[in-house]
């Protein structure tokens, strides 16, 4: 039995090890299983009322949310999962071949985000929803700095370079309409014409989301320069590319789609890439760090309202505080002691695919940083698949982000920052600057 496979661009048939075979069904399945569970459509609030809310919030009329959700029965799939975790093999990860491990943990994530799902409109969305992304107070590995305290030197580092927001936002804007054309064609120069579509979409809650054939802009939006290039670098030239770069694994066709467990180091690789590529801007470091803070406002028994003043005092448009606010509420009450904590992984995966990829470079290990474009993976599966890697089971990426493709130049930068990080700037004097120069 085999499965098809693409070397220079054509389609061949190659088999699978029959020892493989039962990993290839567990993913299959997997894939059925899941099929679904659609993450960010259930939480998602309809934009009759954001529209609605926004025009009472501009005139300071200011009341709380009232959300209905359908709540989906998932029972069904729970119940499958739960049988694929079993099949896949123990907890202890020692006993197991790593495609195993890979099944089991991607699985039992699913799991779980099923059960936030059905808990949706209430409370019982936190829970699992920290078990999935994480939460403020969560340390950053290799640190004993927690992401709370990153997203806190960011916000004042910011506002002490003089980064407002509103100044950010209102300069060379362009509507989604005009940016469409131009992502477009970058893309079809990119990926090949037509492989992947740029569409408005009125209803969405974020200003851009991509899967592996369609990147959309919210309708209404406003983007400037800065948007287009981190639409560039992170929709397209990472969640994109690795939706794509996963369809094409012959054993794992889940590596093609994004399960809760892969989005720290999905969402972190986006944002280094914005960095790496100089598409980021202090400004969008801040942005993604009041979100932490506003989840950790809201754990702790801020209201929507109170959220939404919270952006507004920080330079946010009135708009923009109502969407920041949002996705700090999605799925649960808005009256406080809750949240939706996806928007704890970004600057928490950010720091943390920073530092896989300076340890790799140290390691000298290069394929390491190539393989995690392959599909949806997290930081563990590129070490723990690697033997599968280099058997050929599990395929190298066929597109790799521009940025990537300039290996010597990648390099460099995580040396230099390597280098550099041993200096410790409490021990440097203005003074002695000065007199070395």
């Amino acid at each position: 039995m085999g499965a098809p496979c693409e070397t220079g661009g054509e389609a061949v048939t190659r088999p699978f090890d029959p020892a493989l075979q039962r990993y290839a069904e567990l993913d299959q399945r997997l894939l059925a299983a899941v099929r679904g569970i659609h993450i960010l459509s259930t939480v998602a609030w309809p934009a009759s009322l954001e529209s609605r809310m926004i025009e009472a919030f501009s005139a300071g009329r200011f009341s709380l949310p009232e959300v209905t959700y359908r709540v989906p029965d998932l029972s069904a799939a729970r119940a499958e999962l739960a049988a694929i975790e079993a099949a896949a093999g123990g907890s202890d990860a020692r006993d197991i071949d790593p495609l195993g491990d890979y099944l089991r943990r991607s699985a039992e994530s699913w799991r779980i985000a099923a059960q936030m799902l059905e808990a949706v409109g209430t409370l019982a969305v936190t829970a699992p929803s920290v078990a999935l992304y994480g939460k403020p107070g969560d340390l950053i590995p290799g640190s004993l700095c927690s992401n709370l305290d990153a997203a806190r030197y960011f916000v004042e580092l910011s506002d002490e370079l003089g980064a407002g927001l509103r100044a950010d936002d209102d300069r060379h804007c362009r509507s989604a309409e005009s940016l469409r054309g131009e992502l477009a064609a970058s893309l079809d120069a990119f990926f090949g014409a037509g492989t992947i579509h740029v569409d408005i979409d009125p209803e969405l809650t974020a200003k851009a989301a991509a899967g592996a054939t369609r990147i959309r802009l919210r309708g209404g939006a406003s983007f400037n320069e800065y948007d287009h290039h981190q639409l560039l670098a992170h929709e397209a030239f990472v969640h994109s590319l690795t939706a794509l770069n996963g369809r094409r694994q012959p054993l794992l066709a889940s590596l093609g789609r994004t399960s809760p467990r892969v989005t720290a180091t999905q969402e972190g690789l986006a944002v280094f890439a914005e960095l790496m590529s100089g598409a980021i801007d202090i400004a969008r470091l801040k942005r993604i760090s009041l979100r932490i803070l506003a989840i950790d406002m809201a754990l702790n028994g801020a209201d929507f309202v109170e959220v939404y003043k919270f952006f507004s005092d920080c330079g946010q448009s009135v708009a923009d505080s109502f969407h920041s606010a949002q996705r700090v509420f999605r799925g649960v009450p808005p009256g406080g002691g809750a949240a939706f904590a996806k928007d704890n992984v970004y600057l928490s995966g950010l720091l943390t695919v920073h530092t896989f990829f300076r340890w790799a470079l140290q390691q000298r290990r290069l394929d390491l940083l190539r393989h995690l474009f392959a599909g949806k993976l997290a930081l563990h599966d590129v070490i723990s698949l690697q033997p599968h890697f280099d058997s050929g089971a599990i395929l190298p990426p066929r597109w790799l982000p521009p940025w990537m493709q300039r290996v010597h130049g990648l390099a460099g930068k995580l040396a230099f920052s390597l280098f550099i990080n041993g200096i410790r700037m409490n021990r440097v004097q203005g003074e002695e600057l000065h007199r070395s120069l």
